[in-house]
Parts: structure tokens; C-alpha cells; sequence
């Protein structure tokens, strides 16, 4: 069954936020509720090793021990393979898991697998998107169509004033 809708599963602040189970970048299986009592930053990005998905990972990366010492995990996420994500990983010293979402299917069950269009051409792709879930997997906040530069600090501050 087609569903014609862009975004079927409008996802908001205050609601569950949905299981993910996928590869790592190390061929492990990561599951989003293995996490259960910890915040997370889940930040999906369309393509690994491309320059705006540098920025924002590096970002991440930069500000990683100010988010642990708020108790907050990154997670990042987009649909190229284990070995690709492994690679960009190992280039950009990264240090946190980045998921491998071949399928699409967390990108679909958070609702950023969506028709872009760019310079009149239309096609599938990743809405630049994050999410910060809370210790109990509800929704703290939604971040769309994401600016690269700048992004994780402004995440940070946002989750800074939430404690």
C-alpha cells in the first residue's frame, strides 16, 4: 500500500519517540531503548563524507564532552552502509556510534525520508533532523530542516537550560 503522504507519522514534543534497531559503523546492533534513563541526541544527516554532514558530525564531535557530562548520548544517523559510516568515522576522528539506516526505516518512523527538490529536480532524500529524547523515550524537542553549522551548539544550549 502507497501512501502518498510526505510525512505520515508527524512526530511531537511530548510523544514517544520510536524504536530504532541498526547497524553500527563497527557491525554492531544498536537499539535506541538500550539507552532507556540516559538523554539522547539523535541526529539524522543524508550522507556521510559530504561537507555539510561533516560540519554537523564534527560539531557533535567538538562538543561531545559537554554533552556527556549532561548524561547525553549522540547518535548519528543516515542511510549509507556500515563500511561507509565505519570510513567517515575513522576520517573525521568520531566518537560516537553512527547508524547505518540502508533500509530507511528509522528515517521513515521519525519522518525525515522525504521529497526534496533542488534546483528543480525532486527526489528522495534525508531531511537534516534532530531529535532529543528524553531519560523516559518521550520527545524533548524536534529540530527540521537543520542548518549544518552551528547546529550542535545550539542543541547543546537548548539542553543546557532544560536542566
Amino acid at each position: 500500500m502507497a501512501n502518498t503522504e510526505t510525512n505520515p507519522k508527524e512526530l511531537a514534543v511530548g510523544g514517544k519517540a520510536p524504536e530504532i534497531k541498526l547497524e553500527t559503523d563497527d557491525g554492531g546492533t544498536f537499539k535506541l531503548s538500550s539507552l532507556k534513563g540516559k538523554k539522547v541526541v539523535l541526529y539524522f544527516y543524508p550522507k556521510a563524507d559530504t561537507p555539510g554532514c561533516t560540519t554537523e558530525s564534527c560539531q557533535f564531535r567538538d562538543t561531545k564532552s559537554a554533552f556527556e557530562k549532561l548524561g547525553v548520548a549522540v547518535i548519528g544517523i543516515s542511510p549509507d552502509e556500515p563500511s561507509a559510516q565505519a570510513k567517515f568515522k575513522s576520517k573525521f576522528d568520531l566518537t560516537f556510534p553512527l547508524l547505518a539506516d540502508t533500509e530507511k526505516s528509522a528515517a521513515n518512523a521519525y519522518g525525515v525520508w522525504v521529497e526534496k527538490n533542488m534546483y528543480g529536480k525532486t527526489s528522495m532524500g534525508i531531511e537534516r533532523s534532530t531529535f532529543v529524547i528524553g531519560e523516559d523515550g518521550k520527545i524533548l524537542k524536534i529540530y527540521r530542516k537543520v542548518k549544518a553549522d552551528g547546529h550542535a551548539e545550539q542543541v547543546l544550549a537548548d539542553i543546557q537550560a532544560m536542566a
